[in-house]
């Protein structure tokens, strides 16, 4: 049962969120074959100024090896 959390730099509309949470149940469901019911996707605005200290130090540094995707950036 896979559930999701994508933290998104805020602004992104309401229809966007949605839109990206539908894309992301249909990949999951297509790719690895478990139904619509089992996926959940959550979305989480984090304010760009506070992203390096609320998601980059805390989240993706400590995890650059578990990361299957990562980012071209690092701490600014």
């Amino acid at each position: 049962m896979p559930h999701v959390v994508v933290k998104l730099g805020a602004g992104r509309s309401e229809e966007m969120k949605q839109a990206l949470a539908r894309r992301m149940a249909e990949a999951l469901t297509s790719t690895i074959g478990c139904g619509e019911d089992a996926v959940s996707v959550a979305i989480e605005d984090v304010p760009m100024a506070e992203w390096t200290k609320a998601v980059y130090i805390p989240e993706i540094e400590p995890n650059l090896d578990r990361l299957y995707v990562k980012p071209g950036y690092g701490r600014t």
